[in-house]
């Protein structure tokens, strides 16, 4: 540990933080802990304000390490330890190493030759009791070396710890008594101590979805980041042992580069942590959303024309650990030959005059071969497409690859031979997202396609986007490869039966390739993408059919969801226009299959059986559309009267006359028949028939299986209008925590209206098979509908801690359908409990009537469109009546965001 550097000597020329002055106030205090706090507190002082000044970070972590020493060693001076030779005070862990964030623990080993006698076992206690005083994290062990050497052999946590150890107080020769044993066999192996590292790494990488680019990365533990720099560095220790002690003769079999990369990746992640623990004020490691934006601004990132400062830090750190993640693997490797295949015969396997398998691991035979031939750079990914037993690449071709992709210039991206190579890479059948991720982590695809470069590590700061627009497209195309897989079937029925159906599934994965290319350039990234896309497409030689239908693709790959999820596609109307948007069936059945797994990669959360229902009914709708002919609408009035006739055949068949369904049909808006299912419209008239004249309302549940696997649960009600229905039973349904996803009002031409909520569980899921859930559900709408006007209080439910991370203005839009007469209202808006009720209490207060509602929640925005009419059922023609809306919905939901 250093224990002269610029800020120590600042520490070191401040009067009150002298050892003498210390000394002072601890022999004249009654609480020696008291006494130093405020020494504590002014060096903290000292290195943040040093650390807010740009500061070299090593120096600060090793300075605060450094006067931790310093107290320490004056409080354990403060105890009679006789001889001092049998008992000292050791550092251990991230403390040993001389490191100390500002809220670092700080841990330490009571380490005694012996067992402890009776008085220096109350000394010891009372020197922990004294240092708990000190409110700082303190961990502390009392052993003796034969008890550190048994815990050692036991757990490896134990193990680690000891390899990392200074003498802040006592004899110095406990420890190097207990180094010599520690860097020992009897603890452990040099074989079993690697293993067992490598085993706590993947552990850790798999709790963390084995990826770098989690939304709330942990700096500490999270793959690529300081856990990982650290493993490196313990099985480096162990492997050359106390002989070496020097950092530069351990990491000896790191070039230049390598190293120099180890470095800086490390001083950038300490500079996140340490300015990170000073915002949240304690040992805090997850950067979470409440953080993030504070962190850009002390760190000194700045919004740009394009990006937030934030999306500007946070792409520097997922690039920094996926750098990292890449050293990680050769570092590892490295070992795994010199520890466990030391005297291992090689299996090799030779594919060609350039490549070799060894070991499942693919090599080049020589180490210049990408000198001189460097289409080789991408033959060796398509080697390993073509060959799925090869799990990596090893670790001397991966430095010449890194040595050696400076080639992937101009000239090489229109090579002839490269462009040939990487067509038959995205067309050979196998787990292509690997490939591509391979090709990512190694720095070849972002230079190979320049446009993607830019995207790696771009996140966009919001919930909705669950990962950083490189790793979302992966998942694109991963999507895709697994629907071909039987276990696909049941998620996405559908689109596994539609992906054998595909003809070109080149043309697919290069649309999913680019659909997010052109994020955070500004502009309309689908048009953007595309002219990149077009390039793209006559540099590899497709021809002028596949690039229009991969250009089209992704000009329209929002397409689908949008008009799924934003409008009402029981309308006949809705469904002709976009069917005019879709060339052919092909085209449809591409944009389908693309965007399932689109939306299915946006966010693990965002696909659900509504969802699912919602794109496949568009689809068949559009497939029907496409099949009748565009220039053949279907016409509204048929389409109804024959929704008509085929649901009365189903009530006449069940005993119901004619008189008593047109008594209800009668009633209803023309509207209503236009949903898809006649089995539902019967279901709902038979049981208004069934219930009669009876003043209480008509409420059934009921889940709806479909074919495909999909499934939701209808709420049905039914009952005398009243303004405040629609506030009433949204506050209920939130109130019983059910995702409200769809809602159809239909007002009638009589004093009833006949209401049905579509609603999913708080994990996306039907109720199906919840019976005592239906049942709650039940009684409770019937206790509090029973009398509209005194609908519940709107629920108060607080926000959940990451949404008020991502307030933004309300947005409150309208316009006028003029062939449904009825006008559209669009709020935009941060999603918060209660929304929906607090949306109708405003409607109902301002006399406007609610039509139909479509739901819509992506991540922590809500986008839910309201077809709203005046008393009389017309369009809202009074601009005033807008304009109060807009004002009152805004402010009132801005208002309960920041109440929140």
């Amino acid at each position: 540990m250093i224990t002269n550097s610029p800020i120590i000597e600042a520490l070191k020329e401040s009067e009150e933080l002298t050892s003498e002055y210390l000394k002072s106030l601890i022999d004249q205090s009654p609480s020696p802990a008291i006494a130093v706090r405020g020494a504590l507190k002014k060096s903290s002082d000292i290195l943040d304000a040093f650390f807010l000044d740009n500061k070299d970070i090593k120096q600060l972590v090793q300075a605060r390490a450094w006067f931790a020493d310093k107290i320490l060693k004056l409080l354990w001076e403060e105890f009679d330890w006789k001889g001092k030779d049998d008992i000292s005070l050791i550092a251990v862990g991230g403390y040993g190493r001389g490191e100390l964030h500002p809220h670092s623990d700080i841990d330490i080993l009571i380490l005694s030759k012996n067992e402890l006698c009776q008085n220096y076992a109350e000394a010891v206690s009372s020197f922990v009791t004294l240092l708990w005083d000190l409110r700082l994290d303190i961990g502390q062990s009392v052993r003796t070396i034969d008890e550190c050497i048994d815990s050692a052999s036991d757990d490896i946590t134990i193990a680690t710890n000891l390899l990392e150890t200074r003498t802040i107080a006592g004899n110095d020769v406990l420890r190097e008594l207990l180094n010599t044993r520690a860097y020992s066999d009897e603890v452990c192996s040099n074989r079993s101590y690697f293993l067992a590292k490598r085993e706590e790494q993947r552990l850790r990488h798999e709790k963390y979805s084995d990826t770098e680019y989690n939304l709330e990365p942990n700096l500490k533990s999270s793959p690529g980041t300081l856990r990982d720099i650290q493993t490196i560095m313990w099985i480096t220790k162990r492997h050359f042992g106390l002989s070496s002690t020097s950092e530069l003769t351990r990491y000896e079999f790191l070039t230049p580069e390598e190293y120099q990369k180890l470095l800086d990746g490390e001083h950038f992640l300490w500079t996140m942590r340490y300015g990170l623990q000073m915002i949240a004020g304690r040992n805090e490691n997850r950067l979470l959303f409440d953080h993030q934006r504070n962190l850009a601004e002390m760190l000194k990132f700045e919004d740009s024309e394009e990006k937030l400062g934030v999306e500007i830090m946070m792409q520097q750190y997922y690039r920094v650990v996926l750098g990292l993640a890449e050293l990680t693997d050769v570092i590892l490797q490295h070992f795994d030959e010199a520890i466990l295949r030391k005297n291992e015969s090689a299996e090799v396997i030779k594919l060609n005059k350039r490549f070799q398998i060894r070991n499942r691991y693919i090599e080049a035979i020589n180490s210049q071969i990408f000198a001189y031939a460097p289409y080789a750079i991408m033959e060796i990914f398509l080697l390993m497409a073509q060959n799925p037993q090869v799990k990596g690449i090893r670790a001397t071709t991966i430095r010449a690859l890194r040595a050696h992709r400076h080639l992937i210039d101009k000239t090489f991206r229109k090579d002839l031979a490269v462009t040939t190579l990487f067509m038959e890479l995205i067309r050979t059948p196998h787990d292509l997202h690997k490939t591509l991720s391979f090709m990512k982590r190694y720095n070849v695809l972002g230079r190979y396609i320049p446009e993607f470069g830019r995207i790696i590590g771009q996140m966009q700061h919001d919930l909705f986007h669950a990962y950083t627009v490189d790793a979302h497209t992966i998942r694109v195309i991963r999507n895709i490869v697994k629907l071909r897989e039987p276990t696909a079937r049941s998620k996405f029925p559908q689109a596994s039966r539609l992906i054998h159906r595909i003809p070109k599934l080149e043309v697919l994965y290069i649309a999913a390739l680019y659909h997010d290319i052109a994020k955070g350039r500004g502009g309309d990234h689908s048009d953007l993408g595309s002219l990149d896309a077009e390039k793209f497409c006559a540099r590899h030689h497709l021809s002028k059919r596949d690039t229009q239908l991969i250009c089209w693709l992704i000009e329209n790959h929002l397409l689908m969801s949008m008009t799924a999820q934003k409008k009402d596609i029981q309308d006949p109307d809705i469904i002709h226009s976009f069917a005019m948007e879709v060339p052919s069936q092909i085209h449809l059945d591409y944009l389908y299959v693309l965007t399932v797994s689109d939306i299915d990669a946006t966010n693990p959360r965002l696909w659900n059986t509504w969802r699912a229902t919602l794109l496949r009914q568009l689809y068949i709708e559009a497939r029907r559309a496409l099949r009748r002919g565009i220039e053949n609408p279907l016409d509204k009035t048929k389409w109804i009267s024959a929704t008509q006739a085929e649901a009365q055949d189903m009530l006449l068949d069940q005993g119901f006359r004619e008189e008593e369904i047109d008594i209800v049909w009668n009633k209803l808006e023309d509207d209503y028949f236009l949903q898809d299912s006649t089995a539902e419209i019967a279901w709902q008239t038979a049981s208004i028939i069934k219930h009669g004249n009876s003043t209480e309302p008509l409420i059934l549940i009921q889940d709806i299986e479909e074919r495909q696997g999909d499934g939701y649960t209808q709420i049905m009600i039914h009952l005398k209008d009243g303004q405040g229905l629609f506030a009433a039973t949204t506050a209920v349904l939130e109130q019983l925590n059910l995702n409200i996803v769809s809602a159809r009002i239909s007002s009638g031409k009589g004093p009833y209206s006949l209401n049905t909520f579509i609603v999913l569980d708080e994990n996306n899921q039907s109720l199906t098979g919840n019976t005592e859930r239906k049942e709650q559900t039940y009684h409770r709408l019937k206790d509090e509908l029973d009398d509209p006007a005194d609908y519940p209080e709107i629920i108060q439910r607080r926000t959940p801690r990451q949404l008020k991370h991502f307030s933004f203005p309300t947005e409150v839009t309208f316009s006028n359908d003029m062939i449904n007469q009825r006008t559209m209202m669009e709020v935009i808006t941060p999603d918060r409990p209660g929304l929906l009720a607090r949306v109708g209490s405003i409607l109902m207060t301002n006399n406007v009537s609610l039509a139909n509602a479509q739901i819509a929640t992506l991540g922590e925005r809500v986008e839910d469109v309201f077809f709203i009419t005046d008393p009389d059922g017309s369009p809202i023609s009074d601009p005033k009546i807008c304009e109060i809306l807009q004002t009152e919905i805004s402010e009132q939901l801005d208002e309960h965001v920041q109440a929140n």
